[in-house]
């Protein structure tokens, strides 16, 4: 199991956003939630990933999380390297390696993988909105997380990072990874094993 989540309620003011929501995660899986705007997706994600308290109800993470929200949470005069530096610090990661277990080496084959390391000395303030959420999604990747939340991941990617991104996830999912996708819209319902509607409050 990677991730359970048990009668989440949530209200703001008289208006019930969240009625009763359940759902469970095991490794290995690529979930999906999709819902329109004002369905209560975001509300749902925050409190799955810890950024906002349900009013009751449980969620379980086993494991650490990623969360790649939909806005990039980087810092425009930053470059692209003081952000691993920075994010490295923040998750605690060792200062030093060995090989591949490095985290290091772990920024060059994300930034290999996603082909931005061009950029690796440029200040965000200077890059495409795609290539931040290159740099957000990696971020999120960065301490090798077992489960990974996206909030609309999609948002600026051209067609070759969608394509690298999906075959990035099928790796992470076979090395027992497991992957939430919270968006408005799928098109690639193959790639689920599982997509729940939300709609009214109640996850279908």
């Amino acid at each position: 199991m990677m991730l359970e989540v048990e009668n989440i309620t949530r209200s703001f003011g008289q208006k019930a956003v969240l009625k009763g929501i359940s759902f469970r995660m095991e490794k290995g899986g690529v979930n999906g939630i999709v819902g329109e705007n004002g369905s209560g997706k975001s509300t749902l994600l925050q409190i799955i990933v810890g950024a906002l308290k349900a009013d009751s109800g449980r969620v379980a993470v086993f494991g650490r999380l990623g969360y790649c929200p939909q806005e990039a949470l980087v810092f425009s005069q930053l470059t692209v390297l003081e952000h691993f530096q920075y994010f490295a610090a923040a998750y605690g990661l060792p200062v030093r390696g060995e090989g591949e277990e490095s985290w290091q080496a772990h920024r060059d084959q994300l930034l290999e993988h996603f082909q931005f390391g061009q950029y690796r000395r440029e200040r965000v303030a200077y890059l495409s909105g795609g290539t931040r959420q290159k740099l957000n999604l990696c971020l999120a990747l960065f301490h090798r997380p077992g489960l990974l939340v996206l909030d609309e991941p999609y948002n600026g990617f051209d067609w070759e990072t969608y394509l690298r991104f999906w075959d990035y996830a099928e790796r992470f999912r076979a090395s027992g990874g497991s992957i939430l996708v919270v968006t408005h819209l799928i098109a690639d319902k193959e790639r689920f094993e599982r997509i729940y509607n939300l709609k009214n409050g109640i996850l279908q």
